[in-house]
């Protein structure tokens, strides 16, 4: 079972003594529910506090996520921008611009948030910018090629985080016969915990969560 699944004990006591989620998350976590497929997807509260703060303490200029889904996590990070701070956030999938443009508005954040459909891979060498903060939550396949992308673009200092790096425990399996995405999340810590050019920390909150620091 996954101890951070919202039913749980230990979730629902560390959502307790949390700072809980403004109007504007809470409704977008509850659309999600209803109305999106695979809402699990979700970053949550207790994540997505943890991605907040993680920005305003950085208080980035710039931010670059791969998988928007609904957009709760790209609304999370945005508020530790700068004034004049820029969040773009990628993602194959078009049927859910409508519902991230809406609440990204509503959190007052419409213009420090720009959704791009398509291949970050292919996308994110051509920006302009360097980044200050990445997080990655994408196709598990392709884990290592947006670390590859991104690291071009990272600033000295700047982080990375990849979600999903437990990947439900699998990672934990000995069996050989593993599918995909699971041997994607084993390649790509593997990968960068063999980096001599980062630091690493694989931290286990929800389903994993890999911090790395560009030296």
């Amino acid at each position: 079972m996954d101890i951070f699944e919202e039913s749980h004990s230990l979730n629902r006591y560390i959502e307790s003594h949390s700072k809980p989620e403004d109007a504007v998350l809470e409704e977008l976590h509850r659309y999600t529910y209803l109305n999106v497929a695979a809402p699990n997807m979700l970053s949550g509260p207790v994540q997505g506090k943890y991605l907040e703060l993680i920005s305003r303490l950085l208080n980035p200029a710039r931010i670059v996520e791969i998988g928007t889904y609904t957009g709760y996590s790209a609304i999370c990070m945005a508020r530790g921008l700068k004034d004049n701070g820029k969040l773009i956030t990628f993602d194959v999938n078009d049927e859910l611009n409508d519902i991230s443009s809406r609440f990204f508005k509503k959190a007052g954040l419409g213009h420090k948030i720009e959704r791009i459909n398509g291949d970050a891979r292919k996308l994110i060498p051509a920006l302009p910018d360097t980044f200050d903060l990445a997080f990655i939550d994408g196709e598990k396949e392709e884990y290592i090629d947006y670390y590859k992308v991104i690291m071009e673009k990272l600033r000295p200092g700047g982080i990375i985080i990849a979600d999903n790096v437990l990947w439900y425990g699998k990672v934990l399996d000995p069996d050989n016969n593993k599918d995909s995405a699971t041997r994607g999340i084993e390649a790509f810590n593997t990968y960068v915990t063999n980096d001599p050019s980062v630091e690493n920390f694989l931290l286990p909150l929800r389903d994993g969560l890999m911090m790395v620091r560009k030296k």
